[in-house]
């Protein structure tokens, strides 16, 4: 009994020296993590909307929750040259996640995906830049296209899946339409709230 005991008790010391090692660990990453996400989300905002001024793309909240981005091209902020959102799809063995911008008549002006975590060689390749081009070939077939109206050529749409990786393309494709819908129900629903 005393053995089970001592063993008890050196594996909660060991336990709890992990425990304070990671705690003390995770306090001194987690500001630089913060900023490598904000760094990514600017650099996102930048390619979602490509005709903004970077300084004067702002965040529309609700409840300290972003609902999307509005993109100025200028500190004139009368008229939006665009908007950007994110939009979340269930690819083949994660979320895909994918920042959007659109111009005010819907058209799609820049894609970045953010983050998934697809099957190398297939499903990751929804963000692969080709040899001597400069951008993914994925999301570039979605630029000037209308966001509410996106299938992928499997679907009868006009964008052709990734071979080998119809889940991952669909779910990029399907996530980009219920974004927009979901961004226009929240931009009705914001002028709603200011119009009364």
């Amino acid at each position: 009994m005393r053995d089970i005991v001592k063993l008890g008790a050196i594996l909660m010391v060991i336990t709890v020296i992990s425990a304070a090692t990671l705690a003390g660990v995770y306090s001194v990453t987690r500001p630089k993590i913060e900023e490598q996400k904000r760094l990514a989300l600017e650099r996102a905002l930048t390619i979602a909307l490509p005709t903004a001024d970077p300084r004067y793309i702002l965040p529309v909240r609700e409840n300290d929750a972003v609902l999307y981005y509005k993109g100025f091209s200028s500190e004139d902020t009368s008229h939006a040259v665009g908007y950007a959102f994110v939009s979340y799809g269930p690819g083949y063995s994660s979320v895909i996640e994918t920042m959007v911008g659109v111009d005010t008549l819907g058209a799609i002006i820049g894609m970045k995906v953010l983050a998934q975590v697809e099957t190398p060689g297939l499903g990751t390749k929804v963000e692969e830049v080709k040899y001597g081009e400069t951008d993914p070939w994925f999301t570039r077939q979605f630029l000037t296209r209308r966001a509410d109206n996106l299938a992928v050529d499997k679907d009868g749409g006009d964008i052709d899946s990734i071979t080998g990786a119809t889940i991952s393309s669909r779910a990029v494709t399907n996530s980009v339409v219920d974004g927009y819908r979901q961004f226009n129900k929240n931009l009705e629903l914001l002028d709603k709230s200011q119009n009364n």
